[in-house]
């Protein structure tokens, strides 16, 4: 069986392993927010690590070690592309609470595509 090339991932996948890049370069450490079972944040991880840094995906805040980040200064966080916004809002929180703490937001890229539903399902203008 032969897959789709790597240039046919989808551009959230392409922009996230981007931002991941970027993201190691600042980070002691990286904790990526998804399902184990999510090939995207699971690659994330992948990529991460081939930056030369430890990186580890987690479903919620519970399932975080602390040991993971002993002696981190820059903890890195980023999110497979279905991973609800709240969760890393929670992550931030948490890490928040464990002393004094600076929360940097790294803009990396802009995703600029969007998709509208068919001309036929969409509903006329009031």
């Amino acid at each position: 069986m032969i897959g789709p090339g790597s240039a046919d991932i989808c551009y959230a996948t392409s922009n996230r392993q981007n931002a991941i890049r970027r993201v190691a370069i600042e980070a002691d450490v990286v904790l990526v927010v998804g399902s184990q079972n999510s090939a995207n944040s699971r690659r994330l991880v992948d990529v991460t690590e081939r930056e030369g840094v430890p990186a580890y995906l987690v479903g919620d805040v519970g399932e975080v070690d602390m040991r993971w980040l002993a002696g981190a200064d820059t903890v890195g966080i980023s999110a497979g592309a279905s991973a609800p916004p709240t969760l890393v809002d929670e992550l931030t929180q948490a890490l928040s609470g464990l002393g004094p703490t600076t929360v940097g937001v790294r803009s990396v890229g802009a995703e600029t595509i969007s998709f509208h539903l068919p001309k036929e399902l969409r509903r006329p203008a009031k």
